[in-house]
C-alpha cells in the first residue's frame, strides 16, 4: 500500500473516531471553562494532549490551583499507558521508517487510534496513523473549545447539566471492563472508596487533590498488579 492509499484509509477510519472525540472533549470544555480556561487555551491543550482522563485530570488540577509539578506528575502517570502502546505499535514499524515518523505517531497514540493502527495488515505505513491524526485531533481540540465557548453562553443550570455527562463517559468507560475481570472492578470499588476516605482522613485530606490522585493512581495499581498480574498468553 502506498502512502496515498494509507493516508486515505487513515481519513475514512478517523471519520468515526473524530465524531466521538468531538463530543467527549465538548464535555472537557466544559470542565475547562471551569477551571478558568479561554476557548484558545482549551484548544492548546487538547492539541497537545490526546487523552480524556488525562485533560480531566489536568483541567481539574488547574481548577484546584495546584502546582506545575503536581500538574506534571498527574498528567504523566494517568497517559503512562499510552507509551507502552507506542512501543506495542512499533513491532509493526518497518526498520527503513526513521525516528520523526515514529516520534510523530507515538504523539498521536490514543486508545482508539491504537486499536485501528495495531489491526491493520501487513507492512505498517505511518501515513495511516497521520490519516487518522488529521481528522481525529482537530475535532478533539475543536470540540474542547466550543465547550467552553458553550460554558460561557448557556445558563449555568444547564452547563451543570452538561459537565455531568463527563462522569457518564467515564462510568460507560468502566463499568463493561468491570463485569468481565473482577480486578478491575475490585480496582474501581477500592479507588472509589480510598478517594473519600483521602477526602476526610487527618492530613492526608490537607493535600492537594493532584497528590491524593497521584498516590491512589500508583500505590492501587502497583499492588494489584503485584497480586494479580495479567497473564501471559502466547501468539
Amino acid at each position: 500500500m502506498n502512502n496515498k492509499s494509507a493516508f486515505l484509509n487513515g481519513l475514512a477510519a478517523g471519520i468515526p473516531i473524530g465524531l466521538g472525540y468531538f463530543a467527549v472533549s465538548f464535555s472537557l470544555g466544559i470542565v475547562a471553562r471551569k477551571a478558568g480556561l479561554n476557548p484558545f487555551q482549551g484548544f492548546t491543550a487538547s492539541w497537545f494532549n490526546l487523552a480524556s482522563a488525562g485533560e480531566y485530570a489536568l483541567f481539574t488540577s488547574i481548577e484546584q490551583v495546584v502546582t506545575y509539578i503536581e500538574v506534571a506528575v498527574i498528567t504523566f502517570v494517568v497517559n503512562a499507558r499510552y507509551m507502552l502502546m507506542s512501543c506495542a505499535l512499533t513491532q509493526k514499524f518497518s526498520s527503513e521508517i526513521p525516528f520523526f515518523h515514529r516520534f510523530l505517531v507515538a504523539f498521536g497514540i490514543t486508545d482508539e487510534i491504537f486499536g485501528v493502527s495495531i489491526s491493520q495488515k501487513g507492512v505498517w505505513s505511518p501515513f495511516y496513523n497521520y490519516g487518522v491524526m488529521a481528522v481525529a485531533v482537530p475535532l478533539w481540540s475543536l470540540g474542547t473549545s466550543l465547550g467552553i465557548i458553550a460554558g460561557n453562553i448557556l445558563p449555568s443550570s444547564v452547563v451543570c447539566a452538561l459537565s455531568v455527562a463527563l462522569y457518564g463517559m467515564f462510568i460507560a468507560i468502566i463499568i463493561p471492563a468491570a463485569k468481565k475481570n473482577m480486578t478491575i472492578a475490585a480496582a474501581v470499588l477500592i479507588s472509589f472508596a480510598l478517594s473519600w476516605g483521602f477526602s476526610v482522613l487527618p492530613y492526608i485530606k490537607n493535600l492537594s487533590g493532584g497528590n491524593r490522585t497521584i498516590i491512589l493512581t500508583v500505590v492501587i495499581s502497583a499492588v494489584l498488579a503485584y497480586l494479580k498480574p495479567v497473564e501471559e498468553t502466547e501468539n
